[in-house]
């Protein structure tokens, strides 16, 4: 299926949203995930399915000043 990433297409068999952060090697409490501009809290990841077209956004804090 296509997913939206971040901006950036891909390519994926991936279907659930929890599954996808392993993927790309995200990994934390401290992520905000929204998809198609709905935010999707971190209990609700592991059973979010994802659709083909879907737009995924993955947010983690950064350091710095």
């Amino acid at each position: 299926m296509k997913l939206t990433i971040n901006g950036e297409d891909h390519q994926t068999e991936i279907a659930v949203l929890s599954d996808l952060l392993v993927w790309l090697d995200y990994e934390g409490d401290w992520l905000a995930t929204a998809v198609n501009g709905e935010l999707v809290h971190r209990e609700d990841r592991l059973g979010f399915a994802l659709n083909d077209r879907d737009r995924i956004e993955i947010l983690s804090p950064m350091q710095g000043g």
